[in-house]
């Protein structure tokens, strides 16, 4: 079945314009953007601070472990090898047996913070905090949620 509309002297096709438009669509970004402006830009500046905010630490930034902004495997400074951040949004809150304790996702980057980067965590509540959080969870846009789940 041909679908066919007429407008003026112009015939569309309707099958070739729903293909033409399907197709802009999948030339999208990997990370699903945010469709509310507000939003975006929190993403955005959470985008900015792993890339280049070192928290007053040693130097370093999320970005030096976690590669190609978290969506990569990556690697700890004494070459062990780390997971993605693909899905960290979609696993958390989770046990954590060190702490013995379950953490949320919050718990985690401030303590990454912390420990990795050596630096001073941005505060519970903060607008920096909010902001990693919001990266981290479109990162993980339209993966499972799997509280306990294994990193990717």
């Amino acid at each position: 079945m041909k679908l066919v509309r007429r407008h003026g002297r112009k015939t569309i096709t309707l099958g070739a314009a729903l293909l033409l438009s399907s197709g802009l669509c999948a030339l999208g970004t990997p990370q699903a953007a945010a469709t509310e402006p507000h939003l975006e830009k929190v993403i955005q500046g959470g985008q900015a601070l792993f890339a280049h905010e070192t928290f007053g630490g040693n130097g370093m930034t999320c970005q030096s472990c976690h590669v190609d902004g978290g969506v990569a495997p990556g690697k700890l400074p004494n070459g062990t090898a780390i997971p993605s951040l693909a899905n960290a949004a979609a696993i958390f809150p989770r046990f954590n047996p060190r702490a013995n304790k379950v953490v949320t996702l919050d718990d985690q980057v401030r303590n990454c913070i912390a420990r990795a980067l050596q630096g001073q965590p941005p505060a519970y509540g903060s607008e920096q905090l909010t902001q990693l959080v919001s990266y981290l969870a479109s990162l993980a846009q339209g993966k499972p949620l799997d509280m306990n789940g294994k990193p990717q």
